[in-house]
Formats: structure tokens, sequence, C-alpha cells
């Protein structure tokens, strides 16, 4: 376990925000934190399994939205500590991870969690433990109703959103028969029969489905199994295989290959310089938060890039080299800020107010787009405890991603599958 003690100044709640609080000296707007006892996050870390990289990104998005946190006066005067627990990308460990947050370690909350799996173990035992449970994963398992009134997702969106938006984008410009190829596990499952239902009510249809174990290493033997009539071949992978699956897909194609769209998961991570990924010129991926700075950059895309050290070509300002998850790590950082919003609303001063932090975060609706926000505007389901938002397309051109359609929430929008506000506590 390791514990982030960022910076322990904090503002007195009582001193109030704005002009009130900066006109007094700087020791004053922070005396009062000193002695307050730190707010707890645990952070469910995948630092080691197939999702050690996502997990190293996160962690450097979650410490540094915290430091912002702190640096602006904590939450409620009070500063904040992240709890980091490796769950090991397994579902058995993230159960048990929980279980170390709420009784071990007296955290506030659990937060972080991306691989679906892992959320699918650790989520039960979170409702069981009333610890409010905020989840950066995409899977559909929150707002499908299979989880709890403990567990929310409000800082990144759901792939079924996400496939309902970028179907008819992809029938109408690539192709409406379609071979998937995805991992073999509830993420993949999530894409595969999500994006049935949207390529098929945008006029296309399912030519192959291909599941491949999450940690495979080797998938040439895969690509002979793609159908003949297949147009648009549609890829999600993940773990440690997503190059060689990337390379050896161009091997087996060569210049004769059809339309390829992927999830950028595919190559979250990987600089699209490698040796073997120039045949992805031309080819489209879905992006989370587009990985190289636009054009029609935002002011608060700059100020997120700035504050988790990374530059205009989504890698590391200290290494090149070192490519960023970008696409999804937003996630950890506005959800921490939805975290922010939930706690000042609900009063929250302890575990005892969990249930208050809870109800405080369903009732938010509109999230605009802003320093807190800089992937894009938002708006909160409260009844599914899940988050809608923007969505991107992107062309690989020269080695870079450009985006080429900006799917807008309404186009990511889906009935209600429950109402979480109507169960118990």
């Amino acid at each position: 376990m390791t514990l982030d003690r960022t910076t322990r100044r904090g503002a007195l709640k009582a001193l109030g925000a704005g002009t009130a609080a900066a006109a007094l000296p700087l020791w004053a707007r922070y005396a009062g934190a000193q002695s307050a006892a730190p707010i707890r996050i645990g952070f469910q870390k995948h630092a080691t399994g197939i999702g050690a990289t996502y997990g190293r990104w996160y962690e450097r998005v979650s410490a540094a939205a915290v430091k912002r946190i702190n640096e602006a006066g904590g939450i409620n005067g009070r500063m904040v500590e992240l709890v980091t627990e490796d769950d090991g990308t397994d579902p058995k460990r993230g159960a048990e991870v929980v279980e170390k947050f709420a009784l071990e370690h007296n955290c506030d909350i659990a937060f972080g969690t991306l691989f679906s799996h892992v959320v699918m173990g650790s989520a039960p035992r979170a409702g069981e433990l009333k610890l409010p449970y905020f989840v950066v994963s995409e899977g559909h398992h929150v707002a499908s109703g299979a989880l709890n009134r403990w567990t929310l997702q409000p800082g990144i969106t759901d792939v079924k959103s996400q496939v309902r938006a970028m179907a008819p984008w992809v029938a109408g410009n690539l192709g409406k028969k379609v071979t998937m190829m995805f991992p073999d596990y509830a993420f993949g499952h999530d894409h595969r029969d999500n994006f049935s239902e949207a390529i098929a009510a945008a006029g296309g249809e399912i030519a192959g489905l291909i599941a491949i174990p999450p940690t495979e290493t080797a998938f040439t033997k895969y690509f002979p199994q793609i159908p003949r009539e297949t147009e648009v071949i549609y890829h999600v992978m993940v773990g440690p295989g997503v190059l060689t699956f990337v390379k050896e897909m161009g091997e087996f194609f060569g210049p004769s290959r059809p339309q390829i769209f992927g999830f950028i998961d595919s190559l979250e991570g990987v600089d699209l310089a490698s040796p073997g990924l120039e045949f992805l010129d031309g080819t489209y991926f879905w992006e989370g938060n587009p990985r190289y700075a636009q054009p029609d950059q935002t002011s608060h895309d700059k100020m997120f890039r700035a504050a988790v050290g990374v530059d205009d070509n989504g890698a590391s300002v200290d290494d090149p080299r070192d490519v960023s998850t970008y696409a999804h790590m937003f996630g950890c950082w506005e959800t921490l800020n939805v975290i922010k919003a939930g706690m000042e609303a609900a009063g929250y001063a302890g575990p005892e107010d969990r249930q208050k932090l809870v109800e405080a975060v369903e009732a938010m609706t509109d999230m605009p787009l802003s320093d807190d926000h800089p992937q894009g505007a938002k708006v909160f389901n409260g009844k599914t405890h899940q988050v809608f938002g923007p969505q991107y397309i992107s062309k690989v051109e020269g080695g870079r991603l450009n985006v080429v359609h900006t799917a807008p929430i309404e186009d990511g929008l889906y009935p209600d599958e429950v109402d979480y506000t109507t169960q118990s506590f």
C-alpha cells in the first residue's frame, strides 16, 4: 500500500471562498486545515496485471487532481489523501482491496477502477460495506442495473453510449458489414452486444464475431476467421499484446485490407510511430479524449495536459516515448472533481455522511465544459448512476490522430435500464 500525501495547505471551511478568503493573509487562509483529519480516498490501482499501463497513468492523473483540489483548499476545508492499493487487475483481489479500504485504511470512499471484470468483482463488496464506489471503467455494468446504489460512474461514458454514437458514422462512411474482434471478458462482451444492436439500427450487420482471450500474445491465427464479405473490421483489444495485435493485423492484410475502425484501447499507451504501425495510416479510431492536441484545442484541455505532465502528442513531457492513456485517464480527473462537488453539496463530514454523498451525486445533472471537466460538457443521469458526454472519431494521418467527427451527447443517450434511487441503501 502506498499513501500519497499531497500538500497539507487548506482553507478553513468557515472562511468560505472567493474574494473574502483571497483577502486574508496566506497563513490565515490555510491554517485551519492543518488540524483537520484528511479525507481519505482509496485508489484501486491496476499496478500489475493486464491493466498496468492504465493503472500507472490513472494514478498520475489522480495525484495531479488531488494536488489541484488541495491547493484550492481541499474539500470542506480538509485535505485529501489518496490511499493506493494494487488489485492486480483481478476481480478477487479487487474485492479484497475494497475491504481493506473500508476496514483497514478507514477510507471515506473507493475510486478509480477501470477493468470491468474487476468492477464486477469489487462492487458487490462495496455495497455490503456501504462504501461509495466511484468507478472509471466505461463498462455498461453500472447503467445496466447489475450493481448497486453505492456504485457510480460520473466521470466517463460507458460502452453502450460510445457505440450508439459511433455506429451510424461507421455504417454511413466505412461500410455496413462489420466483423468485430474483441477481448473475451465483460468489457469485450459489452462491445459485442451493444455494437451489434447499434450497427443493426444504423442499417448495418455483423458479418463475424471473433472473441480473443485478453491475455493472448499471438493473433495471426485469428485473422483467417474474418469472413470474406467483411467491409469493416472493428477492433477493441486490451492488455500486453495490443501492439502485437495491430502489427500482425497489418502483416496479414498488407495493402489489401477492409476499412478498419478501432477503439483506441487497442493502442492506448502505444506510440503511433512504432515500427510496423505504418499500415494504420488512413484507418479510424474512437477516442474518449483526443490524444493529440487539435487545432480547436480548448483552454481546458491545455490546462489538463499541463497539470498531468502530457505534451501536445499525448506523451509524457519527461519522455516522449512514454505515451499516455489519454482517451481514458481524464475520467479520474473528472470523477475526483465530481466527488469534491458531491461532498461539498452534502456537507460531508465523515463516513456517517456516505449516504448523503451518494444522494448529492444522484442529484447532479449538467456538468459544463470547464477545468473540472476538460474532456467536454456532460450530463449525469442520477437514476442510472451514469454520465454521458461527447465522443470523438479520429483518422490516422501522417502518424497522428486527427479528429474528423465529434458526436454530441445526444447521440449516445439511451433509455434507462434501472433506477438506483428507488433502491434502499
